[in-house]
């Protein structure tokens, strides 16, 4: 087939587009930027644009499906000319489900935790070479690509995105797939752009759960109130099993987890993420993985790309990044790194970067999110809210919403890359929470400069 990517560049998008061109598909695509590693990767494969913007011309009756990004615009020209031509256009899930229809379809949904839930499924298949199309939110260790699509597998992994579909479809990704199995790790306000209330976002998990195939079956995490709401209210004729956290012990910064053959160490760490994998072995089984396999696999998980990832340990100090930016995931995380080592200083930088974090109405839900960390930091950029035409918020706006009376806020990046290269790391833990980077801080130059001390 030949199929056209409208916004090619995405991170999602420039994924599908590989996968697909590994599969035989002829792929041709547009975008008026596209930066790394997307542009990169693109290359490689030979599939990147000539030249950057749109250009309606490459839009013919050659091609069977158009694949439209979330970075185009309603009016983008390649997209007004596929519609006068009356090809098929797609969403990026709307196009997973078309693949996938004839599929067993697995779905793991939530607010926080589905990028790492679908990771550790796909790393326990991975390990015992259980092959299964896959879509997953993050580069993982030992995958090419984020997105994996055959003809002959039976199964396929998708992460369930509750964000818009398209310029022109503002359904949530995960109301397009039908799950077969599915999955709820948390429900916690987000999106707040295109969610103006938790009311309007908590619908979509309900339209979730209502879209499962009847007969199918939905695990859900039995902590969260909200979910356990969400699930029961369904009149939905699926199967409903609840999961919980499992007992672990943490010892001299190494996390023990509770299983029938005993203790087994385990890389990751925190309540959160231990819930995590509760989910994930209800899931594995489901596929067809045993207790004991799942826990032999899972042992040697090591986390997503930006999800508690660990920059650098020596015996002094350790730093991680997280993606962290919701305030449920932001206090979770916080909490998960003083716990494993509760005999270091811990400092938690946040930087507030997304259109919810930077609403100054939804700032409330913020108050004692960094109450675990000895020294808590915030930062954001007026430039971003600017970018982003949002309201101005100001230092005092930050600190009311977190009610933490020695909270320090930056605004400027070289005043915050200043604070934490001044920092005594001798007995400290480091923690960098944040969807962007700190208006352009580099982690490598942070990590050598670490390394130095």
């Amino acid at each position: 087939m030949h199929i056209h990517f409208i916004a090619i560049g995405g991170s999602a998008m420039h994924n599908l587009a590989l996968a697909l061109h590994h599969k035989g598909d002829f792929i041709t695509g547009s975008d008026d930027e596209i930066f790394e590693p997307s542009k990169s990767r693109l290359q490689k494969a030979d599939i990147l644009p000539d030249s950057f913007g749109w250009f309606p011309e490459k839009i013919t009756d050659s091609i069977d499906a158009v694949i439209l990004g979330m970075h185009a615009k309603e009016v983008n020209p390649e997209l007004l000319r596929a519609k006068e031509l009356g090809l098929k256009i797609y969403s990026y899930p709307e196009y997973l489900y078309e693949h996938s229809k004839n599929k067993t379809r697995v779905v793991i949904g939530g607010s926080h935790g589905k990028t790492t839930i679908t990771a550790m499924i796909l790393h326990v298949m991975h390990y015992h070479q259980k092959e299964v199309d896959y879509m997953v939110g993050a580069q993982l260790d030992g995958f090419d690509t984020m997105v994996h699509l055959t003809q002959e597998n039976d199964f396929i992994v998708l992460e369930g995105d509750e964000y818009l579909s398209s310029p022109i479809d503002r359904r949530p990704k995960f109301h397009l797939y039908k799950p077969n199995i599915a999955l709820i790790s948390g429900i916690a306000w987000d999106h707040i752009n295109v969610f103006p209330t938790f009311e309007n976002y908590v619908e979509q998990f309900q339209i979730f759960v209502d879209s499962i195939v009847k007969g199918g079956s939905i695990n859900y995490n039995e902590e969260d109130p909200e979910v356990v709401r969400v699930v029961e209210a369904s009149q939905n004729n699926i199967r409903k099993i609840a999961y919980h956290t499992p007992k672990f012990a943490i010892e001299n910064g190494i996390t023990y987890l509770e299983t029938p053959e005993g203790s087994m160490p385990v890389e990751i760490f925190g309540e959160h993420n231990l819930n995590n994998l509760a989910g994930a072995k209800w899931i594995c089984q489901h596929i067809g993985v045993d207790e004991d396999d799942f826990y032999e696999a899972i042992s040697s998980f090591k986390g997503a790309s930006k999800r508690l990832e660990k920059i650098l340990e020596n015996e002094n100090f350790v730093t991680y990044k997280d993606f962290a930016h919701s305030p449920s995931k932001v206090e979770a995380t916080t909490k998960a790194v003083k716990a494993q080592y509760p005999d270091r200083k811990l400092i938690a930088c946040l930087e507030l970067h997304t259109y919810s974090s930077l609403n100054p109405n939804f700032l409330k839900e913020y108050r004692g999110a960094l109450d675990a960390a000895d020294v808590a930091v915030v930062f954001y950029s007026p430039h971003a809210l600017e970018i982003k035409k949002l309201e101005p918020i100001t230092k005092e706006q930050i600190s009311e919403a977190f009610q933490r009376e020695n909270l320090i806020i930056f605004t400027d990046a070289k005043a915050f890359k200043e604070f934490l290269f001044a920092q005594e790391f001798k007995n400290k833990t480091i923690l960098l929470m944040s969807s962007g980077n700190y208006g352009g801080l580099d982690f490598e130059e942070l990590k050598n400069f670490s390394k130095k001390l």
